[in-house]
């Protein structure tokens, strides 16, 4: 039972902490679970790897919303869908 809580408060901080940085913490939430459970499995390291986690999915977070406004960025120019003849008349004859 103590070892259980001595497991469960630091990994709760943890994850409150990140939850309190708000929009900051993009990934981070994911990524602290996966690396608490990572951990725990590797070797009752929980806390080390749910730090570790959430390090690395806020890195990843970063790198997506990165990748993703780029292309609006670059995105070519607007072609007209049909090409206009200036003999086409619309005027009056």
């Amino acid at each position: 039972m103590i070892r259980t809580r001595a497991l469960v408060v630091p990994l709760t901080a943890a994850l409150l902490l990140c939850t309190s940085v708000g929009a900051e913490a993009k990934g981070c939430l994911k990524g602290a679970a996966v690396g608490a459970v990572a951990g725990h499995v590797a070797g009752h390291h929980a806390v080390i790897g749910a730090a570790a986690g959430c390090v690395v999915g806020h890195h990843l977070a970063r790198k997506k919303e990165q990748r993703q406004q780029q292309p609006r960025l670059q995105s070519p120019p607007a072609t007209p869908a049909t090409p206009v003849r200036p003999d086409a008349g619309g005027g009056t004859v």
